[in-house]
């Protein structure tokens, strides 16, 4: 059974920065599609970015495109998400998803969260103006 736990959510205001943690236990690290999706009250969930363990594939959002950096550290079995210059509207709740057993890159261009196998609790970020 995979287990993702998410961190490093919090507030700040606009055009300041947060990191995100996505930690993953419980399978082998690589070869997994990793996804980040928000979720604001009243909206639909949306994808934010992926990222192949292992290795050649990442995808971001237009809409974080430029600001938003996935990334991963193999040896904490980590993903992270760099957010830069954020704006009111990217506040919502984070939260991270995998599929693991993944042996081509492609194969992560999934973008409903559905498509993914498992999935963490969340991590809030709150943008004030």
């Amino acid at each position: 059974q995979v287990q993702l736990v998410e961190s490093g959510g919090g507030s700040v205001q606009s055009g300041g920065s947060l990191r995100l943690s996505c930690a993953a236990s419980g399978t082998s690290f690589s070869r997994m599609c990793m996804g980040w999706f928000r979720q604001a009250p009243g909206q639909e969930r949306e994808l934010v970015a992926i990222i192949y363990t292992g290795g050649g594939y990442t995808y971001y959002a237009d809409s974080v495109k430029g600001r938003f950096t996935i990334s991963q550290d193999n040896a904490e079995s980590t993903v992270y998400l760099r957010m830069n210059s954020l704006k009111p509207e990217d506040t919502a709740m984070y939260s991270c998803a995998a599929i693991p057993g993944v042996f081509w890159p492609g194969s992560c261009s999934r973008s409903s969260r559905d498509q993914y196998n498992f999935g963490g609790q969340g991590t809030q970020v709150t943008v004030s103006s």
